[in-house]
C-alpha cells in the first residue's frame, strides 16, 4: 500500500536498500524518529517490502523486557544463530553465554559487540542482510548499546540497520548516526490518507473536521473515523453516538459537568454542529445569548480549541457534550443554528438542524428534509441521504405519505450498508397504506437487503415474488426483480424445491421489455438465452451489450444496479477489456456513493480483475478494503470469498485452506452451494502451483461437477482440469475438458478466449503442432491484460520445451516466466519456473516473495547485452566480448525479455527501438553497472 505524504522518506529507505542491495556506497544506517502514531512501523514495512533478494531481521522492543539484558537483540539474532559455529571461538561464546545457551558470567560488552556485527556480516556474506528495530526506545540498555556499537561500525558489508525510535527517546545513545525525522502529514496528504482508509463516502466538511483534529498524524486519523457512525462520516447528519459507561467516557462527561453553564451550553453547540463552523459557532451563541469569553474555561481545560474551525481534543468529548444536556437544551440549540443558517447558501444543514429542533410531526419540516436529500446525496453520499429520509419518514404525520418515504429511507439505508435499520424501515411501512406499485418496490427491496446480509438462497423467493409483482406495473422493475433474482440463483446454486436457471430464464424472456430496451436488455436476455439455448448463443448477445456499457455514460442508479451483473458477465464471454473498465468503474461509484452494500461485491470483482491482470498486490490492498467493509456492514461473506479468489493465485496454502473453510462454513449457514464450484477451484489453482497434480486433478473435477452454473469459478476449474489430468497422467480427460473450453472459447473470439484455447490444446497435442498452439498463446495472451496467463502459458511452454530436451529454448521461457511470476508475487507458480529452470541445469537463485523490481527500464549492461544479442552474438560471444560468464548474459537476457515484453531473442532488435535505457551507456558503465 501506498504511503501518503511519505515520498521522501520512502525514497530515503529505497536509497538504503538499494546501497545493501548492490553492495556499494557507505551509508546503509538509518534512525527514524517521530511521535508516536506518526508512520514509523509503516516506514519499517515499506523497507522489508522493498528489500527483494535480501534476508531481513526483525525485533521491536517490548516494554515488559526491557530490564532483561540483551532481550532485544535476542529477538534480532535468534533465527541467525544456525551459523554461529562460524564464528571465532571467543565470540561464539559471547553470544552463547548472553542468550542462554551455555552457562558462565555475562560477556564482555565489547567483545559482545563484535560478536553480534560478526554474526550479522557472516549472513551477509551469503545474501543482503537488512535488520529493522522497531520501538527502539523499549529496547533493554545493553542492546540499545549495542545496536549503536554495530551501527558505527559497518563499513563495506551488505548490511542495512534501521532503528525506528520515538522521540525523544535513546539521542545520546544513537548519536552522530544517520537520521531521519519523521513530521506531521499535510492537510492534503492527510485527507488523501482518510479517504484511503475509510469505506464509504467522506463529506469535505466533516473531513476537515477529521484532519484539524488529528494534527497530522497518521494514527489519529485512522482511529478517529472509528469512533464516529457511518452516518456521522458521511456528512455528520446523525446525532452523537451515546457514551458507554467506560472510563474515559465518564471522565469526559465529569469533566463538561464540571465546567460553568454558558461553557457547557457553547460547547452543546460545537458539539450538534457537525462541520465545526467558528463563525456558526459566534451567530449561534449571540441568538442565545451567551457571551464569546464563555468559551475561556473550555479552552483553559485544554477541551477545545478555537481557530479556523473548532477543534475537540477527542471525539468522546464531542459525545459528552451533547449527552450532557437535556433534551430541551438540545432542541434549543439546534433551533438556534437553523435559524443562523443561510437557508440558500447551505438549505440542507439548515433543515437537519430544523428536525432535530422538532419534538413532534412536522409535514413543513419532513418535506424540506426529503426535498434535501437528493442534495444531500449528491454531495455526500447515501448514508447522509438515508439519514434525511428516515428522518423525514419519522416527521410525516400522513401515513401514505409516511410509507412512501419509509420505504425511500429503507433503499438508501439498505445500499449504505445499514440493512438492520432497512428492514426496520421496510417494516414501519408495511404499517402504512401502501399501493400494489410501492408493494412490489417493497418486496424487491427486502429481498436485496437480505440477498447483502443474508444469503442469496433466503432473498431468491422475495426477488421472483418482486418480479412477478411488478410485470404488469412496471416492466422497469420487473427487469431488475428478475437481474437480481438471477444473479441469486446463480449465487445460490439454487432451492431444492425452487425454480431452476431455466425456469427464471423462460420468465425474463417472455416478460416485457424494460422502457428503454438497450443495453440492460442485452446483458439479461443475452444471460437468459445461454442459460435456455446454450453458450454460443447468448454469448455475442453478452458481448455487444457490454461494448454499449463500456463506451457510454453509465448513471448513478443504472451503475449501481446492473454494473455487478455486467462485470460478472464480462468475465463469463472472455471480455477482459469490459471487465477490466467496468469494474473500475463500479469501484469508483460504490465509493463515491458509499454505496456499502454493493462495494464488497465491486471489490470483489475488482480484485478477480487485478489478480488475473498480475496485479496482486493491488488486490490485496482491495481485499482488506472489502474486510474493512465487512467490519462496518456486519456482512463479511464477500471478504471471505474475495481472499479465495487472491490467495491460491499467490499460492500461499495455509492462507488459501483457511479461505476455504471459512466460506464452506459460512455458506453452510446460508444455505448456498454454489461454493462448491469456487472453492474446488481455489483448490486446483493451488495444488498445480505447487505441483501436487493428483490433488489438483481431484480439486478441479470437483470444479467442473456442475456446468449449468454459469459462474466463472466452473469455466476457470475446466483449464485447471486440463493441466492437472495432463501431468497426472489422465490425456483423455484432458482432451474431453479441453475440447469443452474450446467450445466455450470460440463463441467470445476474444484474444483472452483464443488464446486460453490455445494454450489448452497445446497441452493435450504432439509435436509440431503443440508448440504451434503455444506460440499463439503467448502471442494472443501477450496482446491482452490478463497478464498472469501470459506468465502461466511460458511456464507450460517452457515445461513442454524442457521435456522435449530443447533446454536452451527451456531457459529462454521459463527464465521470463521465472521473473513475471515472481513480480507478480504468484509465489508457487514462481517456484516451480524455479524449479524447472534448475532442473535445464540453470543455477537460479530463489527469490524472495512477493514483487520485484519496479522499473520497466533497461541498465545500461542490459542494453549492451541486449544490443549484441539483438546482432545475432550467442551467449558465449557476448560473454567473451564483455569479460562476463555465459550464465552472467543468460540472467541478464531473461531480465531484458520481461522488461521488453518479449519471449524471442529475434524480438530484440524491433523492441530497442523504445524509451527502455535508463541513463547514457557510456557513463553508467563508468559507474561500474
Amino acid at each position: 500500500m501506498r504511503l501518503h505524504g511519505r515520498k521522501i522518506e520512502c525514497d530515503r529507505l529505497d536509497e538504503l536498500v538499494a546501497t545493501v542491495q548492490t553492495g556499494r556506497g557507505s551509508s546503509s544506517v538509518l534512525v527514524v524518529r517521530g511521535e508516536a502514531g506518526i508512520g514509523k512501523t509503516a516506514l519499517l514495512e515499506h523497507a522489508r517490502g522493498s528489500a527483494a533478494g535480501c534476508r531481513v531481521a526483525q525485533a521491536t522492543g517490548v516494554e515488559s523486557e526491557m530490564e532483561l539484558a540483551f532481550s532485544g537483540l535476542h529477538q534480532l539474532c535468534a533465527p541467525l544463530l544456525d551459523r554461529l559455529h562460524r564464528l571465532p571461538q571467543p565470540r561464539r561464546q559471547a553470544l552463547e553465554a548472553a542468550f542462554g545457551l551455555r552457562g558462565g558470567t555475562p560477556p564482555d560488552r565489547f567483545v559482545f559487540g563484535l560478536a553480534v556485527l560478526g554474526l550479522l556480516a557472516d549472513v551477509a556474506e551469503q545474501e543482503p542482510l537488512i535488520c529493522l528495530i522497531d520501538d527502539a526506545q523499549r529496547l533493554d540498555r545493553v542492546s540499545a548499546q549495542t545496536l549503536a556499537f554495530v551501527a558505527r561500525r559497518l563499513r563495506t558489508e551488505r548490511i542495512g540497520l534501521v532503528i525506528a525510535v520515538r522521540e525523544p527517546a535513546l539521542r545520546a545513545e544513537l548519536a552522530g548516526l544517520p537520521e531521519l525525522e519523521v513530521g506531521p502529514l499535510s492537510n492534503g496528504d492527510a485527507r488523501a490518507l482518510l479517504d484511503s482508509m475509510t469505506p464509504g463516502r467522506l463529506d469535505g466538511r466533516v473531513r476537515d473536521r477529521i484532519v484539524a483534529e488529528a494534527q497530522g498524524n497518521p494514527l489519529a486519523l485512522l482511529e478517529l473515523p472509528r469512533s464516529l457512525t457511518p452516518a456521522e462520516l458521511a456528512a455528520g447528519y446523525t446525532l452523537p453516538h451515546t457514551l458507554s459507561a467506560g472510563q474515559a467516557e465518564r471522565s469526559f462527561l465529569r469533566r463538561v459537568e464540571s465546567l460553568p453553564a454558558p461553557t457547557r451550553q457553547l460547547l452543546l453547540i460545537a458539539a450538534a454542529e457537525p462541520v465545526g463552523d467558528v463563525t456558526l459557532l459566534s451567530r449561534a451563541a449571540r441568538t442565545l445569548s451567551i457571551d464569546e469569553s464563555a468559551a475561556a474555561p473550555a479552552e483553559s481545560a485544554g477541551l477545545i480549541t478555537l481557530g479556523t474551525r473548532v477543534r475537540f481534543v477527542h471525539p468522546l468529548l464531542r459525545s459528552a457534550a451533547y449527552q450532557a444536556a437535556t433534551p430541551e437544551n438540545r432542541q434549543c440549540v439546534h433551533r438556534a443554528l437553523a435559524e443562523v443558517i443561510d437557508p440558500l447558501a447551505d438549505p440542507e444543514h439548515r433543515a437537519w438542524h430544523l428536525a432535530n429542533a422538532t419534538a413532534g410531526p412536522d409535514e413543513t419540516v419532513a418535506a424540506e428534509l426529503a426535498r434535501s436529500a437528493e442534495r444531500v446525496r449528491a454531495r455526500s453520499g447515501v448514508t447522509a441521504a438515508a439519514a434525511f429520509l428516515e428522518r423525514a419518514a419519522q416527521l410525516t404525520p400522513d401515513p401514505a405519505r409516511r410509507g412512501g418515504r419509509a420505504l425511500a429511507a429503507a433503499r438508501a439505508k439498505g445500499l449504505a450498508g445499514g440493512y438492520d435499520a432497512a428492514l426496520g424501515l421496510l417494516d414501519a411501512a408495511a404499517l402504512s397504506p401502501l399501493d400494489e406499485h410501492e408493494r412490489a418496490r417493497a418486496c424487491l427491496l427486502r429481498g436485496q437487503i437480505t440477498f447483502a446480509s443474508i444469503s442469496a438462497g433466503a432473498a431468491l423467493p422475495l426477488l421472483l415474488e418482486a418480479a412477478r409483482r411488478s410485470e404488469a406495473l412496471d416492466p422497469g422493475l420487473a427487469r431488475e426483480s428478475y437481474r437480481d433474482a438471477l444473479q441469486a440463483l446463480i449465487t445460490s446454486g439454487g432451492l431444492p424445491d425452487g425454480p431452476h436457471l431455466a425456469d427464471v430464464a423462460r420468465a425474463i424472456l417472455a416478460a416485457p421489455p424494460g422502457p428503454a430496451p438497450e443495453r440492460d436488455d442485452l446483458l439479461l436476455n443475452g444471460l437468459a438465452v445461454i442459460a435456455t439455448e446454450g453458450y454460443a448463443a447468448g454469448a455475442p448477445m453478452v458481448l455487444r451489450g457490454l461494448t454499449a456499457f463500456r463506451t457510454c455514460e453509465v448513471g448513478e442508479e443504472e451503475g449501481l444496479g446492473w454494473l455487478p451483473l455486467a462485470c460478472r458477465l464480462a468475465h463469463n464471454v472472455w471480455d477482459f477489456d469490459s471487465w477490466s473498465v467496468l469494474s473500475a468503474r463500479l469501484v469508483d461509484l460504490a465509493r463515491e456513493t458509499g454505496a456499502l452494500a454493493v462495494l464488497p461485491s465491486a471489490l470483489l470483482l475488482r480484485v478477480s480483475n487485478r489478480a488475473l491482470a498480475g496485479e496482486l498486490a493491488d488486490a490485496a490492498t482491495l481485499l482488506a478494503e472489502a474486510q474493512a467493509i465487512g467490519k462496518v456492514t456486519g456482512s463479511r461473506f464477500l471478504a471471505r470469498y474475495t481472499a479465495l479468489v487472491l490467495e491460491p493465485l499467490r499460492g500461499r496454502e495455509a492462507a488459501t485452506r483457511q479461505a476455504i473453510e471459512a466460506v464452506r462454513r459460512e455458506s453452510a449457514l446460508r444455505g448456498e452451494g454454489k461454493v462448491e464450484t469456487a472453492t474446488h477451484w481455489a483448490s486446483a489453482v493451488l495444488c498445480n502451483g505447487l505441483g501436487r497434480y493428483e490433488e489438483a486433478y481431484a480439486a478441479a473435477e470437483g470444479g467442473c461437477e456442475h456446468p449449468q452454473e454459469l459462474g466463472g469459478p466452473f469455466i476457470r476449474s475446466l483449464a485447471e482440469l486440463v493441466e492437472a489430468a495432463v501431468r497426472s497422467g489422465r490425456p483423455v480427460r484432458a482432451a474431453q475438458a479441453a475440447a469443452r473450453l474450446e467450445e466455450l472459447t470460440g463463441a467470445s473470439g476474444t484474444d483472452w478466449a483464443l488464446g486460453t484455447s490455445a494454450c489448452v490444446r497445446a497441452q493435450v497435442s504432439a509435436e509440431p503442432a503443440a508448440e504451434e498452439l503455444y506460440r499463439e498463446a503467448i502471442e494472443r495472451l501477450g496482446r491482452t491484460g490478463v497478464r498472469l496467463a501470459h506468465a502461466r502459458a511460458l511456464l507450460l511452454y517452457g515445461e513442454w520445451l524442457r521435456r522435449q530436451s530443447r533446454r536452451t529454448d527451456a531457459r529462454e521461457q521459463l527464465g521470463a516466466a521465472y521473473e513475471l511470476l515472481g513480480r507478480m508475487g504468484a509465489e508457487a507458480f514462481a517456484e516451480r519456473a524455479r524449479r524447472e529452470l534448475q532442473a535445464t541445469g540453470d543455477k537460479v537463485v530463489r527469490r524472495s516473495a512477493g514483487p520485484a523490481e519496479a522499473s520497466t527500464t533497461l541498465t545500461a549492461q542490459e542494453a549492451q547485452i541486449a544490443r549484441l544479442a539483438g546482432d545475432g552474438l550467442t551467449n558465449l560471444e557476448i560473454a567473451a566480448q564483455l569479460f562476463i560468464s555465459p550464465h552472467t548474459v543468460e540472467w541478464h537476457l531473461r531480465k531484458v525479455f520481461v522488461k521488453l515484453g518479449i519471449v524471442s531473442r529475434k524480438q530484440i532488435r524491433a523492441s530497442l527501438a523504445g524509451p527502455w535505457i535508463s541513463g547514457t551507456l557510456p557513463a553508467a558503465m563508468e559507474a561500474g553497472d
